[in-house]
């Protein structure tokens, strides 16, 4: 079964980021009559084609993308005493004398996308915030911890996001399922809701979080497409999820941002495009 389990999640991997190849690939094709780079003659004889490997990484690439911030809050909503729009930013913040008790979100109103590739900056200096995807609104109301008493709460897949970069990376679920793995594993969700690591990364955690930059811009592209999730920070694939959970998974919804209860925070997001698949 893990065998048959791991072949499942190379294989929707490759499916995954195959789309977001194609166009870098198309980009870099070799001019008429020259032989494509690094395949010499004498090279491969007998193996095919098809070159040694994928093109280099663009994270520059947004072939299919379109932007969803464009400097202002049209097309968001959120609580306006903790979200604005600033110098080509959208800026959350809390402070001493505007402390929150619960959780807020600015929401994306532009449609609840399935499969889709979403890519941004982001930037904070305390405190926890996270990317919400495939989420669903949750109305005020009930009763003890799942109560509601805001107008902007979320529920779902969070692409977690922490000023120390405990989280960062993570694949997380708001008012759900909790924790669903940690960063640089892959990991298999089953039909009974059993959590399973199938496979590690390319580099373990404390080696990806030496990649997240404290304080400074870092660079967010997530994919979602059927039962898979992947979260790449910074170039660096950092978690993957296989979710066969129907009970509880989503296959689509909404993208939004999260400003957390704690110290006062600032958390800014730009570049913020989307690309439905």
């Amino acid at each position: 079964m893990r065998h048959v389990l791991q072949s499942r999640v190379a294989l929707a991997l490759t499916a995954v980021l195959a789309m977001g190849l194609a166009s870098t690939a198309l980009e870099q094709q070799p001019a008429a009559g020259q032989p494509p780079q690094g395949r010499g003659e004498g090279r491969g004889q007998g193996r095919g084609g098809g070159g040694r490997g994928a093109q280099p990484l663009n994270m520059d690439d947004r072939s299919g993308f379109q932007s969803i911030f464009d400097g202002t809050l049209k097309g968001w909503d959120g609580d306006p005493a903790l979200w604005k729009a600033e110098n080509g930013m959208l800026v959350g913040e809390t402070t001493a004398a505007n402390a929150i008790k619960e959780n807020s979100f600015v929401i994306w109103r532009g449609g609840e996308p399935a499969d889709f590739e979403l890519k941004l900056e982001f930037r904070m200096n305390s405190t926890n915030s996270g990317i919400q995807f495939r989420s669903q609104h949750v109305s005020p109301g009930g009763e003890g911890r799942g109560a509601v008493t805001g107008k902007w709460v979320l529920k779902g897949y969070q692409a977690d996001i922490d000023f120390n970069n405990q989280f960062t990376g993570m694949i997380y679920e708001e008012r759900a399922r909790g924790f669903l793995m940690q960063r640089g594993q892959a990991v298999y969700i089953g039909s009974d809701g059993s959590k399973r690591v199938i496979g590690n990364l390319e580099r373990n955690a404390d080696e990806l979080k030496a990649l997240i930059k404290p304080g400074d811009w870092n660079y967010v592209h997530l994919i979602a497409r059927g039962n898979t999730l992947v979260n790449i920070v910074n170039g660096q694939v950092m978690a993957m999820i296989v979710d066969d959970d129907a009970a509880n998974r989503a296959l689509k919804g909404l993208i939004g941002f999260q400003i957390h209860v704690g110290p006062p925070m600032r958390i800014e997001f730009r570049n913020i495009y989307l690309k439905k698949l």
